[in-house]
């Protein structure tokens, strides 16, 4: 058995927040959240049907009336990524704040709200009849 010094071991609850591993481990996935959310913004600009302007009608230019299929499979696929990025997120902020003292922190929640309502409105936005 190793005995060892108490001055040693960092005491956690010393320490500031933002040089914890934990904590810088936890805020690096939610702003990778908060970034692949943009991805996934910059894709549905894409994804979604094409305005057709009264000037395209006139002469006549053609404008995509659907969803495409490829990128709303890639959008899907980034909204899921931030929803399992927020949850992990939530779950690691649920393990690590304890005391009444500890921050709320709201934006893993806003994140997770946004990417479900996101994922819910694209699933009967595509699968609606034309």
């Amino acid at each position: 058995m190793k005995n060892k010094d108490p001055k040693s071991v960092p005491n956690r609850r010393k320490t500031p927040r933002e040089k914890d591993k934990f904590f810088q481990c936890m805020v690096f996935i939610n702003v990778l959240g908060w970034f692949v959310f943009i991805g996934a913004l910059l894709v549905f600009h894409d994804a979604r049907p094409e305005f057709t302007s009264g000037m395209q009608a006139f002469w006549g230019i053609e404008a995509r009336q659907g969803w495409s299929q490829t990128l709303t499979l890639y959008l899907a696929g980034l909204l899921s990524l931030c929803l399992l990025l927020s949850v992990t997120v939530l779950i690691m902020k649920r393990r690590r704040n304890r005391r009444d003292s500890d921050h709320f922190g709201i934006n893993g929640y806003v994140l997770l709200l946004t990417a479900v309502s996101s994922l819910i409105i694209l699933y009967f936005e595509y699968t609606a009849p034309l």
